[in-house]
């Protein structure tokens, strides 16, 4: 029988070591070794997102939080954006030029930081997330990170 998880927790931070176990977790669910996209089976759920959650934040960007890595529905990004209409987060969408997912990911990620140290949003560190578009799935071909952050 067949079974597929619904999500993966694992607690990090953003050192350099702590990107790599991101990065690694992404390999295990790109591949199918973590049934989060495909069931332990290998077959791919059709109709899922994968997202990003972070929370449990200990601090703040530079302190541990929970990352828990989760496949959503479209309603999932129907619902963020009534939050974002209602003030409670905003919405960052970055693309790269040159198709390098990772490359738009942290400009989103610069863009938050920034506005963040200059006063232009006051985050809440609850819960934020982060969803990464490959650019064939896009309708501009380019790459996008699309940021969901908790502000007061």
């Amino acid at each position: 029988m067949a079974y597929k998880l619904k999500e993966v927790t694992m607690r990090t931070n953003n050192s350099n070591e702590g990107i790599k176990m991101i990065s690694e977790m992404w390999e295990d669910i790109a591949s199918g070794k973590l049934p989060l996209l495909f069931d332990s089976e290998h077959i791919f759920q059709q109709g899922i997102s994968p997202i990003s959650k972070y929370s449990n934040y200990s601090s703040d960007e530079n302190g541990d939080y929970d990352l828990t890595m989760m496949s959503v529905s479209a309603d999932f990004f129907q619902e963020m954006d009534i939050k974002v209409s209602k003030g409670l987060y905003k919405k960052y969408d970055e693309k790269d030029e040159n198709g390098e997912i990772g490359a738009c990911t942290r400009k989103a990620w610069e863009k938050v930081w920034h506005e963040q140290k200059i006063g232009d949003i006051k985050r809440t560190f609850t819960e934020d997330y982060e969803s990464t578009v490959p650019g064939k799935y896009t309708k501009d071909g380019k790459p996008h990170c699309y940021l969901y952050i908790a502000i007061k």
